[in-house]
């Protein structure tokens, strides 16, 4: 007997097309339930975020051994953010049916699914399929000769050495030290990057700024002296992509810094900043309550002035035909990602995407959002982040929680609804380029977050701890990272977490990474993922996320596209797991070696069918003269 009431909207046996749907687009849908009986109607019921609900009458297509299955088919004619459910009504009364935790159907009290409505063509981004590794460029490698031109710096000769993280006498944290890292040494790094399997490097802002990390833009027209120059930056363009690697730069564009040629607060530009004069040309780029020592400013931190991206000179600014985003990406960027896009406005987002696009269609837009960004609600109004020429996709916090939760915890159920909630809510585009993070400069490092750190009470603690579980610690990542490379999305590594790097939150995250030492077994680890991702790119790009057995800590499940399929064992269950595969051989393609049928507590296999595995070809070795 099936269940009372049959609906799952991530099917295409319940719902074509699953996911997001364009405007005009044929959507259909079959219900199937055995209670209640008799039913006299049957309704879909349809309601636009902030509308009232339209009730559609479906159409019975058969009833058998007591199981009654409905149908329809509708167009939505305005792209939007909607929500339904079904209703069954009978001599008795009417019932309503909404999803449970796991978008199943379910008979009474469910919630409504969501149906996301845009008005983009899916198309595919050069990212898919790919991987991404995030750079703080300070911390990287050093390049050459340093440039050593801030008077304020504290410029480091101790590569490696802890991060300032004491607070000054005003009780203030500068972030002006500076360990040398620059643009000429991740050039020298490309072949290591490429041997990754990466495909796109996302820096972190390189702007003329007063800090290491760059997130208060002093002058959005010039690279940081630090990092190098202009040609450096065309440099690393144009060798990177002569190795199939774009850059994506990351845009901070909801602040600038208080040290910058538009705020000027000290007067160290040439210029008559917002804070010096009501008639500066820049005053209108901020929000000042009472001029000129209260304004807004990012997280309370007034070192950075918010930006009044409303206003249409800033706008123009930015975006316009000669704004800095097109400026940049004439250059041959890969790509942008736009910082903190809650701060920003949608039209404002918009407008960054079509600059972008103007310059080069192929290049993605990132947004960091920290919650699902199809239905995000900030500051008491819906945003629509990924519809309508927006974002193409954004960073997946969502997926990272969970991922964490599940190599710590074991629950899988709770990591396959979200990927579910996720592919049901983003259109096919964003979930096929979606940024899957598990750590970044924000957050404290993948391998300390794992591991056990002992008894970590104060700052002072944070900068000697180090993981004492190390072995332990490093299975965990192994699970994580194997899960970021396979679901659904484009992994982003953090620069250092393929050779194990720990720290806590910033600064303790942004050490300098540690060329010749890191752990080695890591590494390889890291390599094979990269390089069965380039192997496998089209089923990893665009293939379809399906469960088959995800619980009791195990993730077992399968990308498919056409008939092409990659089984994923992920076993965090205590004990050995034998996965239920269709009768065939198959190959593990992390040791290209026959799969034998079981997969290990803690240990991961990715597998394929023998007679569809492309075997890497063995290099040739050359005849010794």
């Amino acid at each position: 007997m099936s269940k009372t009431v049959s609906f799952f909207p991530n099917c295409h046996k319940y719902k074509t097309p699953t996911g997001a749907s364009t405007v005009g687009e044929p959507i259909s849908l079959t219900f199937k339930f055995t209670r209640p009986q008799n039913p006299s109607d049957v309704y879909f019921v349809l309601t636009k975020d902030g509308e009232d609900a339209v009730r559609y009458a479906m159409n019975l297509v058969k009833e058998e051994d007591g199981e009654y299955t409905y149908s329809l088919t509708v167009k939505v004619t305005t792209s939007g953010l909607y929500f339904y459910h079904f209703e069954i009504q009978n001599e008795e009364q009417l019932y309503r049916v909404g999803s449970d935790d796991s978008l199943n159907a379910l008979l009474g009290k469910g919630a409504d699914w969501q149906l996301t409505v845009t008005s983009d063509e899916y198309k595919p981004t050069a990212v898919d399929g790919g991987v991404i590794y995030e750079i703080m460029p300070d911390r990287f490698f050093i390049g050459g000769e340093r440039n050593k031109t801030k008077s304020y710096a504290n410029y480091r000769e101790d590569w490696g050495g802890v991060p300032e993280y004491k607070p000054d006498a005003n009780g203030k944290i500068d972030n002006t030290d500076f360990f040398g890292g620059n643009l000429k040494g991740i050039t020298k790094k490309l072949t290591y990057l490429k041997n990754l399997g990466v495909t796109h490097v996302y820096l972190t802002p390189i702007f003329e700024a007063h800090s290491n990390h760059k997130y208060d833009p002093g002058n959005y027209m010039r690279v940081d002296s630090d990092f190098g120059t202009i040609d450096d930056l065309k440099d690393l363009i144009k060798k990177a992509n002569k190795r199939g690697i774009k850059i994506i730069l990351d845009g901070v564009f909801s602040h600038t810094g208080d040290d910058s040629i538009y705020f000027n607060k000290y007067g160290n530009y040439d210029s008559t900043g917002a804070y010096q004069s009501v008639k500066s040309p820049y005053y209108s780029w901020y929000k000042f309550r009472h001029w000129n020592n209260d304004y807004e400013c990012r997280y309370n931190i007034d070192i950075m002035p918010d930006t009044d991206v409303g206003n249409p000179m800033y706008d123009e600014f930015v975006t316009g035909q000669e704004g800095i985003i097109r400026y940049w990406t004439r250059m041959g960027l890969g790509g942008w990602r736009l910082d903190v896009c809650e701060r920003l406005t949608d039209k404002f987002i918009a407008h960054c995407a079509h600059a972008v696009k103007t310059e080069n269609p192929d290049a993605v837009v990132y947004g960091e959002v920290f919650m699902d960004a199809s239905n995000a609600i900030v500051d008491n109004s819906r945003r629509s982040f990924l519809i309508d020429g927006k974002l193409d996709s954004v960073t997946n916090y969502p997926f990272k929680e969970d991922i964490l939760n599940y190599v710590r915890c074991g629950d899988s159920d709770r990591l396959n609804n979200t990927v579910g909630f996720v592919i049901n809510n983003y259109p096919k585009h964003a979930v096929d380029s979606l940024m899957n993070v598990l750590d970044n400069h924000d957050t404290a490092r993948l391998m300390t977050v794992l591991g056990d750190n002992g008894n970590v009470a104060s700052k002072d603690d944070k900068a000697t701890a180090t993981v004492k579980n190390k072995d332990e610690a490093k299975l965990l990542v192994k699970l994580a990272a194997a899960l970021q490379y396979t679901l659904p999305g484009v992994p982003c590594v953090y620069y250092g977490d393929e050779v194990g790097m720990e720290g806590f939150e910033d600064p303790f995250n942004r050490r300098c990474y540690p060329w010749g030492e890191g752990d080695k077994d890591l590494l390889k680890w890291y390599k094979k993922l990269g390089a069965v991702r380039t192997n496998e790119r089209e089923i990893f790009a665009h293939g379809h996320y399906c469960g088959v057995d995800t619980e009791h800590g195990v993730m077992f499940f399968k990308r498919k596209a056409g008939d092409e399929v990659v089984y994923v064992v992920v076993n965090n269950s205590g004990s050995e797991y034998v996965p239920n595969l269709p009768k065939d051989d198959y190959t593990d393609l992390m040791t290209y070696k026959p799969f034998k049928g079981k997969v290990a507590d803690k240990d991961v296999a990715i597998i394929k069918s023998t007679k569809k595995t492309t075997f890497p070809e063995k290099p040739q070795k050359k005849n010794k003269k």
